[in-house]
């Protein structure tokens, strides 16, 4: 039976996507079968602008992708940060170098999710994904959302936690806010679901 190839694609500016980004990975790699790589959206933004934001390291093993590597994957989950409920500019301009396999369609009928990181409750956590969708419509790539299938874990009210219907999520707040074990579990099981649909898919 042929590998199914899941591509994690993100951007992390201070690295609360990044831990997600990881935990997703461990989800897909955790259905037999499958192999699931993370890879990172080129930055924008020059070193003195993140110097001055206090921007942390870029991860180091995590290489860059280019548009046309989407081409091998067989499934994707894109990873960003919110910035006034639409994903970070960094992934609209990656998506926004996809016109050649746009153009041809060669995405269509691939599955992805999408998991994000806001500030706060009114950040974005459903519009973000809501948003981020039209470019998985335009590619006609098949958006795999959570639903409920998380269980239990969709329905916590007694912690602060990220993420609904849509997608994992998580809260950054000032910065100092990092994701919770709830927040990574939620993660590592939207890598598994969209894992096992991305490998029905395939075979």
């Amino acid at each position: 039976m042929a590998t199914t190839k899941i591509y994690i694609v993100y951007y992390s500016l201070y690295g609360h996507v990044e831990t997600m980004a990881r935990e997703v990975q461990r989800g897909a790699n955790a259905v037999q079968g499958v192999e699931a790589t993370l890879w990172q959206v080129p930055e924008t933004l020059s070193h003195v602008i993140l110097n001055k934001m206090k921007a942390p390291p870029k991860a180091s093993d995590v290489a860059e992708i280019k548009p046309e590597q989407l081409l091998e994957a067989d499934g994707f989950v894109f990873g960003f940060p919110s910035r006034f409920g639409v994903m970070a500019a960094q992934c609209k301009a990656f998506f926004d170098a996809t016109d050649d396999i746009w153009k041809k369609q060669a995405l269509a009928g691939k599955p992805a999710g999408i998991f994000w990181s806001t500030g706060f409750h009114g950040g974005g956590q459903e519009l973000t994904a809501l948003t981020a969708i039209t470019q998985l419509a335009h590619h006609g790539m098949i958006y795999v959302p959570l639903g409920y299938t998380f269980g239990s874990g969709m329905f916590e009210m007694i912690e602060v936690k990220g993420g609904s219907s849509y997608g994992a999520g998580t809260y950054a707040a000032d910065g100092s806010r990092v994701p919770t074990e709830l927040e990574l579990q939620q993660a590592f099981h939207q890598g598994k679901y969209v894992a096992e649909i991305a490998k029905k898919l395939k075979n």
